[in-house]
């Protein structure tokens, strides 16, 4: 039997930053306003007829290949993050598997939203423990820009949300090498409303009209405060979770990654955890919430940054829409 481990880690972000200066000028909010709620300072977003998901993916696949010591031809099969397909139909694995060039690999899609990583992670691993793949590309990837109400009205959610791509090459090792040590996954639907977005949808009439439109069904709702609620709850829970089932304390974590919701949650975690700041990954201050981009796109970058080494245990641990949280360990 083997473990899977992640062998290289890559990311991509859209050229154009988007300040809160500029946010200031497309609704009521100032750089104070923002930053005390969010922490956030600056966001990327895509350029149309630029940035697709696909050829963000692609750039971030191509990196996390390079670093892993990989070629296109190795991989033997995509999962791919996102909630923000090119397409209504088919999924984005698809697409990027056609813009690699890898004919035949096959591509599953899951669309998990905040925890989507985490998840398509959890998803790797049992393919490759179970003997079936040897090395799976794992992606996050969004374009969330576009989907935003940039009203006064939306501006609870226009100022957070940002545009990334990040990927994973994942390979089967043996079991006494670094890899990840286990995942947890839970969701609980019934507060799917506090977090969602209604259009398209194939459960009227049509799957778009103008009445959807006049009503902004295509913009994303959420309710902020149910969010964060239930976010730091859920964010202790699955990280002891994790530490629990492998018999470590968080004193032993080497780099905490937590999905880059909002700062605030991120340091509420930090502080219950006792963690000092060079134990703890963020970036949501200069990129925004890419959604399920925000995780490996932090493990790219904290890679560069020389925080992660080899043999460093490393949490992993996410929240969002569902409400679905997710954790994983794994020694680097």
């Amino acid at each position: 039997m083997k473990k899977s481990r992640i062998l290289g880690a890559g990311h991509y972000v859209p050229e154009r930053v988007v300040t809160n200066e500029e946010l200031s000028r497309m609704m009521n909010t100032t750089d104070e306003w923002i930053v005390e709620r969010t922490g956030i300072h600056e966001r990327r977003w895509f350029t149309a007829g630029v940035d697709t998901v696909t050829n963000m993916s692609a750039k971030a696949s191509q990196m996390a290949m390079k670093r892993a010591g990989v070629e296109p031809q190795d991989i033997e099969f995509i999962v791919f993050a996102t909630i923000t397909s090119d397409y209504f139909l088919p999924g984005n694995g698809v697409l990027l598997q056609r813009e690699l060039g890898l004919t035949s690999v096959g591509a599953l899609e899951v669309k998990n939203a905040c925890s989507g990583f985490v998840y398509a992670l959890s998803v790797a691993d049992q393919f490759i423990k179970s003997g079936m793949y040897k090395k799976i590309l794992v992606v996050g990837a969004e374009i969330q820009s576009s989907a935003l109400d940039k009203s006064d009205e939306g501006r609870s959610s226009a100022v957070i949300f940002a545009d990334g791509a990040g990927a994973v090459v994942l390979g089967a090792v043996e079991l006494d090498q670094p890899g990840i040590l286990s995942t947890h996954l839970h969701a609980d639907g019934s507060h799917a409303e506090e977090l969602y977005c209604i259009a398209p949808s194939s459960s009227g009439k049509v799957r778009i009209s103008q009445e959807m439109v006049d009503r902004g069904d295509f913009f994303l709702k959420m309710n902020g405060n149910a969010v964060f609620k239930h976010a730091i709850v859920r964010f202790m829970e699955v990280i002891k979770e994790a530490l629990d089932h492998n018999g470590v304390t968080k004193d032993e974590i080497d780099l905490l990654v937590p999905h880059q919701a909002n700062l605030r949650i991120s340091q509420y975690i930090q502080q219950k955890m006792g963690l000092p700041d060079e134990r703890v990954f963020n970036n949501i201050m200069y990129l925004g919430n890419t959604t399920a981009g925000t995780i490996p796109i932090a493990l790219s970058q904290a890679w560069e940054q020389g925080r992660l080494k080899e043999g460093d245990l490393v949490c992993l641990a996410a929240f969002g829409s569902g409400f679905a949280w997710a954790s994983a360990l794994l020694r680097w």
